[in-house]
């Protein structure tokens, strides 16, 4: 017989809404293809490459990747040709189970720019799965006194099939007891089952053989058999009866084991034995039932003994039979179905699919760091995810495609500032309570060449000792660079230009590397006393960044010069002074002068005049003044003096170790008589020289004069461009003093910034020059800038205050440690009646009663630094109001000065007007014209013109 289905139009109705359903979410994908289960290898299923408008160029560079999200290989793209085909057996029952709907996901990415693309693939259903019933036989034991039209349940034939291929009719086989009922509607309110058409009678058929067949609506159609065994049970008329037939109960996932699901009842009418009913799960239920669930045969509670996972499994339909105790037993039949209702138990799943790292410094806001992908397996607002990032990052989230995460950067990157962030991606869930996965990402900051090299300051001053020997380390420049590896690889080099006649690499080289600076060749206070350039500092990057930083190298003197004697004579410096003097002279008379310069600076140059003891240790009548050279007499002449007088004379500087020079003086004695003669001769020849001298200090001031207009006017000009220049940040400021020279003599200290700057407004800048006690560096051919400019200044900051005790006595020429202050003091004044002139007076005090000495106040290097000159005590000769004194010398410079004072009938000699101890040649060669142009006058006039020194 064949039933078929009483519902014919409303199963058309659901399968017409099933379709639309299904249509309408294919639909919501961006590419949609369908292809057949078990389709062979090969099978063609898309153009996908024209589809996604992607060139089949473009697969290959662009990184084409096919995800199918754990799916395997079931489709494979052809890169040559685009076309997505079928790469393994595809089975839509092992991929979707029963399920209506059965697509393969796919996500195809490509780079440059990254796109993902979301391509569904249909897998359609084939009739390739007959109906199976549970068993290939069922047994039903039925009572003879069961009433016509009593309905016996019968488990239905399964389909793995879905739609039409999924649709059954059942067949039985021909008999006169029993008909079939099939539902029309809801299987799940009413099974399948048996009709009793006519009464049983067990002594006539105790068994009864059927088939039931089904058959589903495939093509070709398919079909699957069970043979009912009806075996007839005398007595026990009453079946056990549920109150309901069908339970629904909603059970939470994750429920713990002995969680109570439900419990049935049901009656029978009987009594006694077949009244007892015993409760179990039908025979034909699935073991994954049995292993989740379990029913007290007395009581009929239903409760939960296995693992329910929503995402495993949503519903379970569970057949319950009541079974009586009587002879034969009779048996109730339900259904409970069980819904098993979602909870948060999946945190979300974070995925980093792709990173571009490093990132540089200097890339553009909007820049793609990582693409991340974001799973939650949960449904409804538990599966709903959303993502944050670490705070206070230069970087965000964009939500790029369904599921997917752009990390992007944000704002500017600096290297120098953060080299790497850990940056950390939260997800988290609209569950409650809410789960949540992070993923961390470590992005790298590439340099860029953005730093050049800094120096430490601007500029930095060097102190090496003259005659310092070939390639000494004088200096190391440093710089430091912000950036990182070759970028931060710094290389030094002269910034090369003239120094005089030869080029600044002649004198000094650096290193490249290590930024150390050496001296090429010897220096030479004498010829050059600052060397002045620039190193640079260059980094390795491209483009190559550099700086620049100046060095001030103060060649510092040394006692390398003995003095020279200026003695009359062609040469000018060989042989001896030989001079007339009349015994009628007295005591204290000025017979002779010995003359010297020193090339060296300073101290080294200052002079001192020693007479040697005569030979048999006989006294001299004469002796020598310690720094003027003039030799006088010490007592009145007589006849008993040797007629011819050989005096040696050692001139010494004060230098550290003291140079030496001997000059002979020859003094011819002659009596009174032939002393007339020699005076007029004398006195004829410095009539001459007078005039000479009156033109030469005609030139002289004019060319003072000069030059003073010349300095002025420069000083005008250059004030004038410097305050009509824009200001700039510390052009007034004052400045910190630095030490920048030493020597045994003392130390000059001018300001920290050497370019002097004029500038208008209140409190302009000052241009201190100090003094302090030398403090040399142990290495003889270097002195260390980077040492602390403050180690000659006291706790308070201040110079530290000298010795007050200064002479120039033996401590004195042994190193002379005293600071020296230069001040304009005390007034000197030409004559009555004359003009006033700021001069620098000179102090003496000497052990030496006879001779005159140089020397500062006490608390010289302080403030008072006023220089005067006094002879020692019992001498006469004290500067009177309007004289000058005879000689002073400027400390710390090489000038040594003399200033003759006469009376008005006098003879003055004109070489002895004012003397410097400079080295330049063309003033040495015009003093020594000048004193042989003298010696050869007085030895024609044979007579003598010292007495004018008084």
């Amino acid at each position: 017989m064949l039933y078929s289905s009483r519902g014919d139009q409303g199963d058309r109705d659901l399968l017409l809404l099933f379709i639309i359903l299904t249509a309408w979410e294919t639909g919501s994908g961006q590419v949609h293809y369908s292809v057949l289960e078990e389709a062979k290898h090969g099978t063609f299923v898309g153009h996908i490459a024209q589809d996604l408008s992607l060139e089949l160029a473009e697969l290959v560079p662009r990184l084409f990747q096919l995800d199918s999200k754990g799916r395997g290989d079931l489709l494979e793209v052809n890169l040559q040709n685009g076309i997505l085909f079928v790469n393994s057996r595809i089975d839509r029952e092992e991929l979707c189970g029963r399920s209506a709907e059965c697509s393969i996901h796919l996500e195809v990415i490509v780079d440059r720019p990254l796109q993902v693309f979301h391509v569904e693939v249909e897998v359609k259903d084939i009739n390739d799965n007959p109906p199976v019933f549970p068993g290939t036989q069922r047994n039903l034991f039925i009572a003879e006194s069961r009433p016509l039209d009593s309905r016996f349940p019968l488990e239905g034939a399964s389909d793995a099939d879905i739609g039409e291929n999924a649709l059954l009719t059942y067949r039985l086989s021909s008999n006169e007891y029993f008909s079939l009922d099939v539902p029309t509607t809801d299987q799940q309110v009413k099974p399948l089952g048996l009709v009793l058409r006519k009464p049983l009678d067990r002594e006539e058929s105790p068994e009864l053989h059927l088939v039931l067949t089904a058959t589903d609506r495939g093509k070709p159609e398919l079909t699957g058999t069970v043979q009912l065994l009806v075996k007839v049970l005398d007595a026990n008329d009453n079946a056990p009866a549920f109150d309901r037939t069908f339970y629904v109960v909603k059970l939470p996932e994750n429920v713990p084991n002995a969680t109570f699901v439900i419990k049935l009842n049901a009656s029978d009418l009987d009594e006694g034995l077949n009244g007892d009913i015993i409760y179990s799960f039908s025979s034909d239920v699935s073991p994954d039932i049995k292993f989740k669930f379990y029913i007290d045969p007395l009581s009929g509670k239903i409760i939960a003994i296995g693992h329910i996972d929503f995402e495993e499994r949503k519903t379970y339909k569970i057949p319950v039979e009541a079974i009586d105790k009587g002879l034969p037993p009779l048996a109730g039949h339900c259904t409970v179905l069980v819904e098993v209702v979602d909870t948060n138990d999946f945190a979300p799943e974070l995925i980093i699919k792709t990173l571009w790292l490093p990132v540089k410094e200097d890339a553009q806001l909007g820049t793609i760091i990582a693409l991340i992908s974001v799973i939650d397996r949960d449904e409804g607002a538990n599966g709903q995810v959303t993502c944050s990032l670490t705070p206070h990052v230069p970087f965000k989230l964009v939500s790029t495609f369904k599921n997917y995460y752009s990390l992007v950067l944000d704002s500017v990157l600096d290297r120098e500032k953060v080299a790497n962030y850990e940056v950390v991606v939260t997800a988290r869930d609209g569950g409650s309570p809410s789960l949540s996965a992070t993923a961390s990402v470590s992005v790298e900051v590439a340099d860029v060449n953005d730093n050049a090299p800094a120096f430490a300051q601007p500029e930095y001053t060097v102190l090496v000792k003259e005659n310092n020997p070939p390639g000494c380390h004088i200096f190391t420049v440093s710089a430091r660079d912000a950036d990182a590896q070759e970028n931060a690889l710094v290389s030094y080099s002269l910034v090369e230009r003239r120094v005089g006649e030869r080029a600044l690499s002649s004198y000094v080289s650096v290193h490249a590397e290590s930024g150390k600076v050496y001296a090429l060749q010897p220096l030479d206070h004498e010829e050059l006393e600052l060397l002045q350039f620039q190193v640079s500092a260059r980094d390795a990057g491209v483009p190559p960044l550099g700086s620049n930083v100046t060095l001030q190298v103060f060649v510092l003197d040394e006692n390398d010069n003995a003095p020279a004697l200026l003695l009359p004579g062609p040469g000018g410096g060989a042989g001896a002074l030989s001079q007339l003097v009349a015994r009628s002279v007295g005591a204290g008379h000025v017979v002779a002068k010995v003359r010297a310069v020193d090339a060296d600076s300073g101290y080294n140059a200052w002079l001192s005049y020693e007479l040697q003891p005569a030979a048999g240790g006989a006294r001299s009548p004469f002796r020598v003044g310690l720094y003027t050279g003039e030799i006088s007499t010490t007592r009145a002449l007589d006849e008993a003096d040797a007629p011819r007088q050989r005096l040696l004379v050692l001139v010494k500087d004060h230098g550290e170790p003291a140079l030496t020079a001997t000059a002979t003086v020859l003094l011819s004695l002659e009596d009174s008589g032939q002393a007339p003669k020699a005076s007029s001769r004398a006195s004829t020849g410095a009539a001459g020289a007078k005039a000479a001298l009156v033109d030469v200090n005609v030139y002289l001031i004019i060319a003072i004069c000069a030059v003073s207009s010349l300095l002025v006017l420069t000083l005008l000009l250059y004030t004038a461009l410097r305050c009509s220049a824009p200001p700039s940040e510390g052009a007034c400021g004052p400045g910190k003093p630095t030490l920048v020279c030493s020597s045994a003599v003392g130390s000059w200290s001018y300001s920290q910034q050497r370019r002097q700057r004029v500038c208008s407004g209140e409190g302009p800048p000052k241009t201190d020059l100090m003094a302090f006690s030398p403090s040399l560096p142990p290495c003889p051919g270097s002195v260390d800038a980077t040492r602390d400019p403050q180690a000659s200044l006291d706790s308070s900051g201040k110079p530290r205050h000298p010795n007050p005790d200064w002479r120039y006595s033996a401590s004195l020429r042994a190193g002379m440690h005293s600071s020296v202050h230069l001040e304009e003091a005390g007034i000197l004044r030409a004559g009555p009646g004359g003009p006033d002139q700021q001069w620098p007076t000179v102090s003496s005090a000497t052990p030496e009663p006879e001779a005159g000495e140089v020397s500062p106040p006490v608390g010289a290097g302080v403030n008072s630094n006023s220089w005067t000159f006094k002879y020692g005590p019992g001498n006469p000769k004290q500067s009177g109001p309007g004289e000058l004194p005879d000689k002073f010398i400027i400390p710390g410079s090489p000038a040594i000065i003399s200033i003759r004072q006469e009376p008005t009938n006098s003879q003055i000699d004109k070489s002895d007007f004012i003397t410097f101890g400079k080295k330049e040649e063309t003033k040495k060669k015009k003093k020594k014209k000048k004193g042989n142009k003298t010696q050869e006058k007085k030895e024609k006039g044979n007579s003598t013109t010292d007495n004018s020194d008084q």
